[in-house]
């Protein structure tokens, strides 16, 4: 089981500026910036952090050269080893004034539209696929029917009901679904102006097994399907790209860092932003799959919006939007409390992983207490009462016992009373 990519996604390493898609000036910018912040470079070492050809290298070089912008130190070996002349600097302290962008060479704008619409989700699945990945957590056969369906229809997923009953922890677990790898760019070039787009907090590459996959534009990153997650930090101005007045250098919204993967808005309806300026915003992106940004100079663009949007919330339904807005949600899947014999199951799981034996009818035990003092079963209680157990038998410095006295002083703790 896994997502279905093109197979024939080749994205070829260019060997012409022509074929880089991007200006003879914006080449040449990002050559001065690596050679000024260098200080003395070979140009294969100029090749590598620029991510061009060897052939452009050279091709630039000879510009540099012919232009009295570089001074020749050096051969090493086969290399050239080269340092900026005071005119040379100059330039590039203007480059650098425009944009301190100093890293991999971007892709246009229209390459990554098409690379990213051809490496769209398109989940191969099934209620078996489903199970074993969330193998971990203890979910009813209605549950994984409901999600299983969700995910293959498409659209964006609201995950409701009341706390503690695994809703982040289901959309946390979705990536174990996506066993394929994507291209993800460095940056993106648009009208002139870069836009940051890779982040290792994010954009996994995968093992070293992997690396001969990359054999192709080395503007691009192998990695896993992204997982992007926000809670009550979300901010109105993350879902547009943002410049550091500083650096003067762009960032991707998280949007479009999550492209080609999922998206988790936790805690729905505790942002700084509301619910209705969030489904506001889109609600033209989740019906048709493109989105539209904006950059500093006012130059407004599309990209393509495919990414699995989560939602997980705890609020009542009616307090994020009224119905005409909650209809572009198809995807509404209640995570509510578990059963008994559900709790009893997370018990003893719980138990096993905690390395704790569980006596005959302290799983009856603790659902009776967890009934008494909170009138419903969250599979969150099992978990957080074992860890406060352990908590106090590491405090006293003793062996942690599933007991009902220490089960006693753990509820006394953990429910107010």
């Amino acid at each position: 089981m896994q997502a279905v990519l093109d197979d024939s996604l080749q994205l070829s390493q260019p060997h012409t500026i022509q074929e880089l898609g991007l200006s003879f000036g914006m080449v040449l910018d990002l050559i001065l910036k690596h050679a000024f912040f260098e200080g003395t470079s070979t140009l294969s070492r100029l090749a590598e952090r620029s991510r061009l050809s060897p052939t452009i290298m050279h091709a630039m070089y000879r510009h540099l050269h012919k232009e009295q912008l570089c001074d020749t130190r050096a051969m090493v070996e086969n290399d050239y080893e080269i340092s900026l002349t005071s005119r040379g600097r100059a330039l590039a302290e203007v480059a650098i004034r425009k944009c301190q962008y100093a890293g991999p060479a971007p892709v246009p704008l229209a390459a990554y539209r098409q690379t990213v619409s051809r490496q769209a989700l398109k989940l191969d699945l099934t209620a078996e696929d489903l199970r074993r990945e969330l193998h971990d957590l203890v979910i009813s056969g209605e549950a994984i029917k409901e999600l299983g369906t969700a995910l293959v229809t498409g659209g964006a997923i609201l995950l409701y009901g009341s706390t503690g009953n695994g809703k982040t922890s289901i959309a946390e677990r979705l990536p174990r679904l996506f066993t394929d790898r994507i291209h993800i760019p460095y940056a993106v070039e648009v009208a002139g102006e870069i836009i940051t787009v890779f982040d290792p907090l994010l954009h996994h590459s995968g093992d070293d097994s992997d690396t001969a996959v990359e054999a192709g534009d080395p503007r691009w990153v192998w990695c896993r399907r992204p997982m992007v997650k926000v809670g009550g930090e979300m901010r109105v101005d993350m879902l547009d790209t943002r410049l550091d007045e500083v650096t003067r250098i762009s960032v991707a919204p998280l949007q479009m860092k999550a492209n080609n993967g999922i998206l988790l808005i936790d805690d729905f309806g505790r942002q700084g932003i509301t619910p209705r300026q969030i489904l506001n915003r889109w609600i033209v992106p989740l019906d048709r799959r493109v989105d539209i940004l904006s950059l500093w100079s006012g130059v407004s663009f599309e990209i393509p919006f495919e990414v699995l949007v989560v939602f997980a919330t705890n609020l009542p339904l009616s307090d994020l939007a009224e119905d005409a807005f909650m209809r572009r949600l198809k995807n509404k899947i209640k995570v509510d409390g578990v059963s008994e014999d559900l709790f009893r199951v997370i018990i003893h799981r719980v138990c096993d992983k905690a390395g704790l034996t569980c006596p005959p009818g302290m799983d009856d035990y603790m659902l009776s207490e967890c009934l008494k003092h909170s009138g419903l079963l969250r599979a969150c209680f099992p978990q957080d009462l074992v860890g406060i157990l352990r908590g106090t038998a590491a405090f006293e410095r003793r062996e942690p016992v599933f007991s009902q006295a220490h089960l006693d002083q753990a509820l006394k703790v953990y429910f107010v009373h």
